[in-house]
């Protein structure tokens, strides 16, 4: 278990400050930034990885997009195309979900 800085796992502000509020859950990654166990910390607030699961886009849900702050599926898709220069959504590319909680 280590200590994570929370803005390497959750890259924007928008996304730390959702979490802060309980709207933010967990995050896909291309790669895996934590383990179960390990703790970050926003404005003083600790919060912990409880789960890591490999999965691929193709996997992803609109409940999924929910847990990341977005309505759905679909906005969950732009965003990405948005933040990501390049960005194609590809089904079959690996990514990583952390779910995660306050503590």
């Amino acid at each position: 278990m280590s200590e994570l800085d929370a803005d390497e796992l959750l890259p924007s502000p928008r996304m730390r400050e959702r979490a802060l509020e309980g709207e933010v859950t967990q995050i896909h990654r291309g790669n895996q930034y934590a383990e179960a166990g390990d703790t970050f910390t926003i404005d003083g607030t600790t919060f912990e990885v409880v789960e890591t699961t490999d999965r691929t886009l193709g996997d992803l849900t609109d409940e999924d997009a929910r847990k990341e702050g977005v309505d759905d599926l679909e906005a969950y898709r732009s965003m990405l195309e948005r933040a990501h220069e390049h960005f194609e959504w590809d089904p079959e590319s690996d990514v990583v979900r952390h779910e995660f909680e306050k503590r």
